[in-house]
Formats: structure tokens, sequence, C-alpha cells
């Protein structure tokens, strides 16, 4: 029986977990459930699924969910705080790590120094954190399974011996699929007037609304290429991005003999998630089984900069080094709260980022200090140049 923690149990990636998990309850328990903000969203998976332990983000939002859960006379122990996402990442023998943004950072660094098995759906710890999350990995014996679809379609396509090291495995390059979003046919000339509803409309996955924002920008997919370079070791040179509208196939290996090796799949997170959980054995996900027959034809073409310049951002990003994605992922999350909010417009979310990337400057990714400070830096500059647009 493991015992798993979910980090962001009201989001897409928490509840299709629980879905997979409640196919399941002879294998696993919940340990712990977190959310934010979402009480009554949280409360209501806690009466489901009675977790020992929930955390939320707040005093006040904690004393919300202790009301409604005595109320239906559900035992749970509740705290609130990066302290407390923290403890009970450190606890479980499985964590979900699927909190959006930074602020999934420091619960699954906690997670690996205490060598857990980590299922990563939060892209920003990898960016952010690169060699300093590798190396807490290999110090204390913790497992780092990929949940993306991109990564864990890689992954899958890997040999298990893989090692992060693509010449000894002859892997020539790495090929993550993106379907393009909602604006790869739409003109470019009119991304300026995209709304907030039309940019969380993907036509293929259901996710939030900040990660569908990233899949318009297709930051999402630079944020990814990062991620890539961290879990299997690739440089910048032997990652590629091709878009695939109908997003069946999720990534490739293409190796040094010519041969390409690919997962595919029905476009469903619980296949990634099962696939992860139950590693390296293989469980029912409730995804259906993708038929080959009703297929129409796969579509692969290359992405274009001018309509995507956030994907060049990244792998400008990736190629500086040090804390320059700590500074690209900052930019980001501080740009697009700003169009969520629609204080900014579409376009200007990848102005905005290479913004601050060109006014400030980055260091060696040296310690969780210097890449937080990074982080902070870069919030503090999106902010100054979103204020002057907004003015």
């Amino acid at each position: 029986m493991q015992h798993i923690t979910i980090l962001g149990a009201t989001g897409s990636i928490g509840v299709s977990t629980l879905d997979v998990l409640a196919r399941h309850p002879d294998k696993y328990a919940l340990h712990a459930l977190t959310a934010h903000s979402k009480v009554d969203a949280l409360a209501a998976q806690c009466v489901q699924f009675r977790p020992r332990r929930a955390v939320v983000g707040s005093a006040a939002a904690a004393a919300r969910l202790e009301e409604i859960l005595r109320a239906h006379q559900v035992p749970c122990a509740i705290s609130y705080g990066e302290a407390a996402l923290c403890e009970v990442a450190a606890e479980a023998d499985t964590v979900m790590a699927a909190i959006v943004g930074a602020a999934g950072l420091a619960p699954t660094l906690a997670a690996a120094r205490a060598g857990r098995k980590i299922l990563l759906a939060n892209k920003e710890a990898l960016v952010l954190s690169g060699q300093l999350f590798i190396d807490l990995v290999e110090r204390h014996g913790a497992t780092l399974l990929p949940i993306d679809s991109e990564h864990n379609a890689i992954f899958q396509s890997l040999p298990l011996s893989y090692g992060r090291s693509p010449a000894r495995a002859g892997v020539a390059k790495i090929v993550l699929t993106a379907s393009g979003g909602p604006f790869l046919k739409r003109a470019v000339d009119t991304l300026e007037q995209v709304t907030p509803d039309e940019a969380c409309k993907h036509p293929n996955w259901a996710m939030g609304r900040k990660i569908s924002v990233d899949s318009a920008t297709m930051m999402n997919k630079g944020l990814e290429v990062i991620e890539a370079h961290w879990l299997f070791g690739a440089a910048a040179e032997q990652i590629e991005v091709v878009i695939h509208p109908q997003s069946v196939i999720h990534s490739m290996v293409s190796y040094v003999d010519g041969s390409v090796l690919a997962q595919l799949g029905n476009p469903d997170m619980r296949t990634p998630i099962a696939h992860a959980l139950a590693f390296p054995e293989r469980i029912e996900s409730g995804v259906a089984q993708l038929d080959l027959t009703t297929m129409a034809a796969l579509q692969f073409d290359k992405p274009d900069v001018k309509r995507f310049p956030c994907l060049a951002l990244a792998f400008a990003a990736l190629r500086a080094g040090g804390t320059a994605p700590a500074l690209l992922n900052a930019a980001n999350e501080v740009a697009v709260d700003a169009f969520l909010q629609q204080r900014i417009g579409f376009r200007d979310i990848d102005r905005v980022i290479a913004r601050v990337m060109d006014d400030n400057g980055h260091g060696p990714a040296s310690s969780l200090d210097a890449v937080l400070t990074q982080d902070a830096v870069a919030r503090r500059a999106a902010h100054t140049i979103i204020d002057g647009i907004c003015r």
C-alpha cells in the first residue's frame, strides 16, 4: 500500500490523480491533500477520500476547512502554510507535485530530501532549481518520475538504464510535440486582441487558466524544453520542438541508428499519472484505448517563433544557464497573471519577459537562495514594466 500526498489537489492534475487512485483502493491510500484557497473543493475531496491530513494556504482557510469537515464528521488533521506543505511532502511514500508555479518548489524539494517517490507535474521546480533539484534527488535516493505528457512519453521511450546520458544510450535527439494551442492558425497580427477566455480554450487538453495561457504562448513548451534538459541530460541542441495539432503522439526519442520511438495515446493526463503511480508496473487509468483506425492524418510542423516568441525566449534562457531560467519563469508568471486580470494584452506577455531578461543580469544557480533572489528580482522588474504599460 502506497501512501500518497497530492500537492495541488484541486487543480486538474490533482483531480485526475484522485480519479486514478479511486480505481485502485487496494494499492493506494491518501496521506494528505493540499490546496491554497479553494476550500470548498478541498473539503469535498476530504469528505470523499478521507486523507489523514489537509493543508491550505492561510489560517482563515484552515478555520473554514475545519468548520466544514467538522459538520461532516470527517476526521482530518488540518494545517496551513509552506512549512506544513513541506511536512506532508516529506511524510508520504509518493508525492504528486502539482502546485502550479514557483510556489511548488519548496515542498517538492522537501520530498526529494526525504527520499520520496516524486511524480513531477510542477515543471517550474526543475526550471528554477535545475541542478540543485537533481543533486538532491540523487543524494537522498529519491525517485523522480515525470507527469507532463511529453516528458512521460520520453521516459517511456528511453531504456530503463538511461541514467541521464544521451550518448551512452545512443540518443541523438529528444523531440517534444506541441499542439500549437488555440492560435495555431490565427493571423499573427490579430493576436494583440486575444482575450483571456480565448487563450484558455485549449483545443485538446482541459487545464487550469495559467497553464492554458502558457500553452497559447508556447511558454509551456519552452519550460518543458528546460525541464527536459534536466530530466534527461540533453543539451539545448539535442532538444527539438515540433507542432503536432492532434496531440496523439506525446513525444519521441530519435536514436543514432535512425530509429524513432514514440508514445501514443488519447490526450488524457490520467495515462501518465497511472504510469508513474504504478511504475514499473501498469494499472488501469480510466482512459479509452486509442483507436488508430479512426485517426485522421497526423501532422507535424516547425514552430514559428514570430507567432510563439516565448519558445525562443525559453531556449535562450536554457543556453544562458545559471539563474536565467528563474528570470524567465518569474517574469512569465507575473505577466500571465496580469493578462488574466486584463491589465495587459496577450502579446505584452512575451514583451514583458524579454525586457526582464534583457534588463537584469543572471548568475550561477549555486544555491536555492540565489535562485529565489533572482526570482524576486524578476517579479519586481515585471511588475514595474506592467505598471508602465497600464498607465
